[in-house]
């Protein structure tokens, strides 16, 4: 049975062109303004959303997204309120994709027969939970995928050919290629080596390859996008989300639109990423095409 991810992602390779996931973190700066948000990504160019799950010790994460998961857990913003955030959000888009992305701990907490449930009814199509290995399938990947839900597994630079069939062997939805070594945040990446690495992810799997981390406006997504099926975006609007806030981190009269701007900047990045080369382009464009 395939899902809403599965769908989006087939129409889009009809379309010829990449899908530019979005990431912001449920509950920031406070429940209210994070759905208006969220219910404002798809208009804006988002074609799938990654919701943050707001998580005390958020390992994997840059300054940025930890901020924003701090001030999300201020506001009283809890896993059971995540459900209902998107519960809110189907009462007007029943299409969109919607990843829940996170840490093991509060689903642990939470209960996975229960999350899961839960996850299922307010319309989740796919979890992200970063420090769940391949190891730990039967915690959490394989009842997922038997209650419904796409069990997306991150690819890094560093995992080699040898790893990466086992980090495979349960994902589905897509795989999500970290375009860097390090947090989220944490720097640019190397646009030819994305390419490379894509190509060689494909040759073991037949899924959609998104890429992300790195990715601060439309040049970096169109770069990416040339390539990759789809480009991941977060903490670039979890940053400019941050800029419109006031003095106590409260939210403006700007605060959706700073969001939504930059969303629908990149997505004219990756829209058009896939348009035909003009007849003069430098060296480094024409390899990235050439890999492409």
């Amino acid at each position: 049975m395939s899902t809403r991810i599965d769908d989006r992602f087939n129409a889009l390779k009809a379309e010829g062109r990449a899908a530019l996931v979005t990431f912001v973190m449920a509950g920031d700066p406070d429940p209210a303004t994070s759905l208006d948000i969220v219910k404002a990504l798809p208009a804006a160019g988002a074609d799938v959303i990654e919701l943050g799950m707001p998580f005390t010790d958020p390992m994997a994460d840059g300054p940025a997204i930890q901020a924003a998961g701090l001030r999300a857990l201020k506001a009283g913003m809890t896993l059971r309120k995540t459900l209902k955030l998107v519960t809110d959000f189907r009462a007007g888009d029943n299409e969109t994709p919607i990843v829940l992305m996170g840490y093991y701990n509060p689903i642990y907490v939470y209960g996975v027969d229960k999350f899961l449930a839960d996850a299922r009814a307010a319309g989740v199509d796919g979890l992200i939970v970063v420090d769940l290995p391949p190891e730990e399938d039967q915690e959490l990947c394989i009842p997922a995928r038997d209650a419904g839900l796409n069990f997306i597994r991150l690819a890094t630079p560093t995992t080699d050919d040898r790893r990466l069939p086992k980090v495979l062997e349960n994902t589905s939805g897509f795989v999500y290629y970290v375009s860097l070594t390090g947090i989220t945040g944490a720097a640019l990446a190397d646009y030819a080596g994305v390419s490379q690495a894509v190509k060689r992810i494909k040759g073991h799997t037949g899924l959609p390859i998104a890429v992300g981390f790195g990715v601060k406006n439309a040049a970096n997504a169109a770069e990416m996008a040339r390539t990759a099926d789809g480009v991941v975006v977060g903490s670039a609007l979890v940053e400019a989300l941050k800029a419109s806030l006031d003095a106590g981190n409260k939210a403006s009269p700007q605060s959706v639109e700073a969001v939504t701007s930059l969303v629908a900047s990149i997505a004219g990045g990756v829209h058009g990423a896939r348009s035909p080369a003009p007849a003069k382009i430098g060296a480094f464009s024409w390899l990235t095409r050439l890999w492409s």
